[in-house]
């Protein structure tokens, strides 16, 4: 095998982490065409009978000046989604920002990561801790819960403020979910879709985002009855009895990719 035919398979993954490390499209690129032209001018840059895919990730982290040089440089306006991403990880130190890609995004080993950038796996681990410390502060939340049943409620507001968050109120009815929204203006909502009086969480959301910008994730035990296809449906649904694990995924999923949480 060729050494081309042996790096084409990686080129793919080498430039969503350079674009990731970088924060745009043609720094990232830039840096896996340096990559490239090393290669060509030089083929023994790397060992074939070695790890060919930390050789050419560590290639990327040695040529990341380029990023630097390059950024802010893109004609392309990212989508809102990465853009949103980006500019939370811009606020994460490097070294720290690209342990957490290799490790979280690229599937690299805290050893093999630590091989990449020049570090033990012990320093490794302790950057992504840094990494997580850093987005855990700028997606601390006030969080609003409608939610009837007690048991189900503090259970979940315990998981809540488990992930450092502030639990402004919990609701059990239509009209009390409104007023609490209005009052404390939460930057997540968690919410059923039954609640005690009979009335529906549906219709009390729906009167909360008319006056209020917020992300919402519904909890429910009838997921059916907002998967009908015939609306828009919710982007974050979770069914009960849910995993605290999933819905802690879930809030700072969400969190993460809200852009009223993104530190000026």
């Amino acid at each position: 095998m060729s050494l081309g035919q042996a790096i084409a398979p990686h080129l793919p993954y080498l430039r969503r982490y350079g674009r990731a490390i970088s924060g745009s499209q043609r720094s990232g690129d830039a840096l896996v065409a340096g990559l490239l032209q090393t290669l060509v001018a030089n083929p023994a840059a790397v060992d074939t009978r070695a790890d060919l895919r930390i050789q050419l990730y560590r290639m990327v982290h040695d040529n990341f000046g380029l990023a630097s040089e390059q950024q802010g440089q893109s004609d392309e306006p990212a989508a809102a989604d990465i853009a949103i991403a980006d500019a939370r990880l811009r606020r994460i130190p490097s070294l720290a920002r690209q342990a957490l890609l290799l490790t979280a995004v690229e599937g690299f080993s805290e050893e093999e990561a630590g091989r990449i950038i020049g570090r033990d796996a012990a320093t490794v681990r302790g950057l992504i801790d840094e990494a997580m410390a850093e987005i855990d502060r700028q997606t601390r939340a006030r969080i609003l819960i409608i939610e009837d049943e007690p048991i189900i409620a503090m259970d979940i507001e315990m998981i809540v403020r488990d992930l450092g968050h502030d639990v402004v109120a919990v609701a059990t009815t239509h009209s009390e979910a409104v007023a609490e929204a209005q009052a404390h203006t939460p930057s997540l909502v968690l919410a059923d879709i039954q609640l005690a009086d009979n009335s529906s969480g549906i219709e009390a959301v729906q009167e909360i985002l008319t006056g209020l910008k917020v992300p919402v994730i519904f909890i429910t035990a009838f997921p059916e009855r907002l998967l009908t296809g015939d609306r828009p449906e919710p982007a974050f649904l979770l069914t009960k009895p849910y995993q605290p694990a999933t819905l802690r995924a879930a809030i700072s999923q969400v969190l993460f990719f809200d852009e009223s949480t993104v530190p000026a």
